[in-house]
């Protein structure tokens, strides 16, 4: 039976005064006419060819129709485009604008990787590629805004923060995890914030088992990462902002041992740190009684553990008492362990709290990239398809980035993807040149055209 089972014309006989035929058989055509701006990115970047670089090529010279520069840009910008399958390969092969994006001609070029190349693609690097890569992808994006920022900075933030990747089937090293009740990964992904900037720029994201322990990897990687920031950003002071899962005693005693860094990390209540914050209770629920709405006082208290902290350290404590139509009053304290010294309610309101941003750039990357497709058996593929889904949200932040004189500043990658990549075009090649035919009546074309432009394009 033919694969191709969908009609390539259709017919509407009644809609309009006369009957209406659309054909699929635009041969030139794409609907991806945006994603050059994608391949502009990446050419500040340089993202795809030093994930390359870190790959060894163990296949026979002769029979090497993809390289594996190619074959990592393919996947790279289809996730980036919406397309996180590699069972997608088989539709957009021969897309003209996709064959642009490798470096082929978009009409007369050899089709691109199909599935089953793709998927042997995804399941040949070993542990030592991937941790090469992860590194590659940490320096491309610190060397990007080091030369953004000319390499001065105030005060650089990095927020680490685990999340949930369910899994449906027999994935490796897929378990089950009681705090999210089902089995899962749990991916880490690391955020850097530079100065009091609004995004937060993903700078690792590493596959984990799904019974991996809260603060599992989390010194390696920081100790990575402070090291890289230190030699791009000399001048800045490091700030590093971690929840109630990364409160071990070894996290504390790292972060404490760098003298340059400046720690915030919540932790989980006990029954010491409770009596240390009942007096503070105590006003927050008179004051909640009094006025009807939820209310919370700060305070902070000297606490060691008996045999797991070497010394006290300082905790800030918000003793709230919430508040909700129809439900009774219920008390809420929460603890940050710190080395900040200003006072508690500054240090837990203007900076603590401003890590719920990060929660909003994990959504954009299940929701926007589809992260959670580690679909394949083995958990190093599914390692490197985390890794480069990571990668092509870098390339769609540093488009977001070149957005921010506009009202797309702040928009999210779904959307970016909607009104500036899903864009009909035909691909007309010449002798001199390849020319893309974009729709004259296209309502974000000033902000298409800001971007193009401080993207490297030129006007004519």
């Amino acid at each position: 039976m033919n694969e191709h089972t969908t009609t390539d014309c259709l017919l509407f006989p009644d809609i309009f005064d006369r009957p209406v035929v659309a054909k699929f058989d635009q041969r030139q055509g794409s609907s991806d006419g945006g994603a050059i701006l994608l391949q502009a990115a990446e050419r500040r970047l340089g993202l795809t060819s030093a994930l390359a670089a870190c790959m060894r090529d163990d296949r026979q010279s002769g029979k090497v129709w993809h390289e594996l520069s190619e074959l990592i840009t393919q996947r790279v910008m289809a996730i980036a485009l919406g397309y996180e399958d590699a069972n997608d390969a088989a539709r957009l092969a021969s897309d003209p604008i996709h064959k642009l994006l490798v470096g082929r001609d978009p009409v007369d070029g050899e089709d691109l990787a199909s599935q089953p190349t793709l998927s042997r693609f995804e399941n040949a690097p070993d542990s030592k590629e991937l941790f090469r890569m992860t590194e590659a992808l940490a320096d491309r994006v610190i060397e990007r805004h080091r030369q953004r920022l000319h390499g001065r900075a105030r005060r650089i933030t990095i927020d680490m923060d685990p999340t949930d990747d369910p899994a449906h089937g027999q994935q490796q090293f897929a378990f089950f995890n009681r705090h999210y009740d089902c089995y899962c990964y749990l991916p880490m992904v690391c955020f850097l914030t530079f100065n009091e900037e609004a995004d937060q720029y993903l700078v690792a994201a590493v596959l984990r088992p799904g019974n991996a322990p809260g603060s599992a990897g989390a010194i390696g990687i920081l100790r990575r990462l402070i090291a890289r920031v230190s030699d791009a950003f000399p001048k800045a002071k490091i700030r590093v902002r971690l929840d109630g899962g990364f409160a071990s005693p070894k996290v504390l005693d790292f972060l404490d041992c760098e003298p340059k860094v400046e720690y915030l990390v919540s932790m989980a209540s006990n029954s010491v740190l409770l009596r240390k914050a009942e007096s503070a209770m105590k006003q927050a629920r008179r004051a909640s009684k009094i006025s009807g709405q939820t209310e919370h006082v700060y305070g902070e208290c000297r606490y060691a553990t008996k045999k797991t902290w070497p010394w006290k350290r300082r905790v800030l404590y918000k003793a709230e008492v919430v508040r909700a139509a129809d439900k009774e009053a219920k008390d809420n304290p929460r603890f940050v362990v710190t080395n900040l010294k200003q006072n508690p309610q500054w240090i837990y309101e203007q900076v603590y709290c401003q890590r719920g941003d990060v929660e909003n750039r994990i959504k954009e990357l299940h929701d926007g990239m589809q992260i959670g497709r580690t679909s394949c058996s083995n958990f190093l593929a599914n390692t490197f398809r985390v890794l480069l889904t990571a990668a092509a949200y870098v390339l769609m932040q540093e488009m977001r980035l070149h957005l921010s004189p506009t009202r797309h500043a702040r928009a999210q990658v779904s959307t970016l993807r909607e009104h500036f990549l899903k864009l009909g075009a035909q691909v007309v090649v010449t002798v001199r040149r390849i020319v893309l035919h974009l729709p004259q009546a296209f309502p974000y074309r000033h902000s298409f055209h800001l971007l193009a432009l401080s993207l490297g394009a030129q006007t004519g």
